[in-house]
């Protein structure tokens, strides 16, 4: 099956994101002719650090409507990387993403469970205390699909193989990945990660990923990748936005699993 990865450099302009959005699925699902089109996190609004997040809305809102709307039109699958969910009596959100099925209904919604705390000054980027203002999700979640389950799981996840292996005990052929990852980390950890969390689990990784620069000091490593089940990189965007491919062959991914049994022999 073919699958996309979209990159992007969103901002705090939830219009000519959304804009961005259409036209990238749009690309990905006619000339690409994809079939699973994965947006990175924070798509339709990236803030600058510190600041508010005044468009936070519920699964009625735009953002989620706008995913909704082009799935069923295109009549593709869309992970929709991640959006402000609004929590209701919180004055955080969540970092949600949500997956929709080509009847353009949404089929399930991951709630960012590791928030990204930390201080990468001395490295010459910013200090994030991502969890000041985003509240943490609890549960692993996966979604069904003709092709296969696909595990969700949202950027600062990627660091955290228990939450990829609680996964693949589920059976998952594909492991979402979106992100905004920092350069200062990108640089040195992101493909070494990714590769890993594929080999780990003998499963397909889709990273979708901001890239470039987006505002007061905010910036994003990019390289968005399709990685398979033996750690090959399918697929790696240029700095620029713009969807990459990658036909995931799921026969392959069977020979690898029966070849190399890991996660029958598994022990703990």
């Amino acid at each position: 099956m073919r699958v996309a990865a979209v990159q992007m450099t969103s901002t705090d302009d939830v219009a000519t994101n959304l804009a961005m959005t259409r036209r990238f699925v749009s690309e990905a699902a006619s000339a690409g002719g994809a079939e699973l089109i994965a947006l990175p996190e924070n798509f339709a609004f990236l803030r600058r650090e510190g600041e508010p997040i005044p468009c936070a809305q519920g699964l009625e809102g735009e953002i989620v409507t706008t995913l909704r709307s082009l799935a069923r039109h295109h009549r593709v699958w869309i992970l929709g990387g991640s959006f402000p969910e609004l929590v209701p009596g919180d004055g955080r959100i969540h970092n949600t993403s949500v997956a929709v099925g080509p009847d353009g209904e949404i089929a399930a919604l991951y709630r960012k469970i590791h928030l990204f705390d930390v201080d990468l000054s001395g490295q010459g980027g910013l200090v994030y205390r991502e969890s000041d203002r985003v509240a943490p999700g609890a549960e692993p979640v996966s979604v069904s699909t003709p092709f296969g389950a696909i595990g969700l799981s949202i950027c600062y996840d990627l660091r955290f193989p228990e939450l990829y292996r609680a996964l693949a005990a589920r059976g998952v052929r594909f492991l979402a990945v979106p992100a905004a990852f920092a350069r200062e980390t990108g640089r040195d950890h992101w493909e070494v990660l990714l590769r890993a969390r594929a080999i780990e689990n003998q499963a397909f990784v889709v990273a979708a990923a901001q890239v470039g620069d987006h505002g007061g000091g905010r910036a994003s490593h990019g390289r968005s990748m399709i990685v398979d089940p033996w750690g090959l990189v399918l697929a790696r965007a240029p700095d620029v936005p713009g969807p990459v491919y990658a036909d995931c062959r799921l026969d392959e991914q069977d020979r690898i699993r029966a070849a190399l049994p890991v996660l029958g022999h598994r022990r703990l």
